[in-house]
């Protein structure tokens, strides 16, 4: 696997750095990358944080703290994204619905706009205690201020997969639907939240492209760039770069599976110089 040049905004950095022409990745806290990320230099931010519920990352990420130091940290982080979102962009954070109500908050403190609470549907049906069974995740979406971008998505109308026909008759008014589908709500279930297992590179879990990829698509358009401060297993650079935005992010666990999932899914060479648009996100003069 290719290694990433060595560069000038390399030295204000602790971990290394893996640059393609349309992304960069940084091996290492996503504090350290967003302390030399400009102001109102970037058009989306997508995060998937670890949801603190002790799953096993790897030695350096830390998913089992107190309620009040995983607080604080997801407020550091997040100041930091909506520091660096330009006016009109937009922030989507995917979290557990407990904590989504706490990071919704801290979200409108710094001055956003709420726009969706997406619910992401979850399949399993496994029985929890003294409570009802959590049957979605929360995919929060706000912008700076007026969307700069909002792109209306589509979805095809959904059949049996058993005889195929159309499961819904909408009331008797099936004729007035449009043909290439449904207008994308705020219930999504036609997805499962995760990979599927045989698709994962990592023992954690990773999050499903889909996701991403509508909250890319319906925010962004074609050059923009997005930042996902928690890379996990790449879903949202695949996606980026598939769809022709630049993207940066970073993970503090090993980068491996996400440099492997871009070279041989999306055809990406690492160990390039990124173009003007991406250097020019950074407070540093990049060579």
């Amino acid at each position: 696997m290719s290694k990433s040049r060595p560069n000038i905004l390399q030295k204000e950095l602790k971990g290394e750095l893996h640059t393609s022409k349309h992304g960069v990745i940084y091996h290492g806290d996503c504090l350290e990358l967003l302390g030399v990320i400009r102001s109102e230099s970037i058009d989306c931010v997508f995060a998937d944080p670890p949801f603190n519920l002790r799953k096993r990352y790897g030695p350096r990420a830390v998913d089992n703290t107190s309620a009040d130091k995983y607080s604080h940290w997801c407020e550091r982080w997040m100041s930091e994204c909506v520091r660096a979102l330009k006016p009109g962009g937009a922030i989507f954070v995917y979290h557990i619905t407990k904590w989504a109500l706490r990071l919704g908050s801290l979200i409108e403190n710094n001055g956003l706009v709420f726009r969706h609470w997406i619910a992401v549907s979850m399949k399993n049906n496994y029985p929890r205690g003294n409570g009802l069974y959590p049957a979605h995740y929360a995919l929060l979406y706000f912008t700076k201020g007026k969307p700069r971008v909002f792109n209306k998505l589509r979805i095809p109308i959904p059949a049996c997969r058993h005889c195929g026909k159309e499961i819904k008759d909408y009331g008797g008014h099936r004729g007035k639907l449009k043909e290439e589908g449904l207008n994308l709500s705020d219930f999504w279930e036609d997805t499962s939240p995760v990979r599927h297992r045989k698709f994962k590179k990592r023992e954690a879990n990773e999050l499903n492209p889909m996701i991403p990829e509508r909250a890319i698509l319906m925010s962004t358009k074609p050059e923009d760039i997005v930042f996902d401060p928690f890379g996990g297993g790449g879903s949202s650079y695949m996606v980026a770069e598939k769809n022709n935005r630049f993207w940066i992010g970073s993970e503090i666990e090993d980068c491996s599976p996400i440099l492997e999932r871009l070279e041989e899914q999306t055809g990406v060479t690492f160990n390039q110089i990124p173009e003007r648009r991406i250097t020019e996100v950074f407070q540093k003069q990049w060579w």
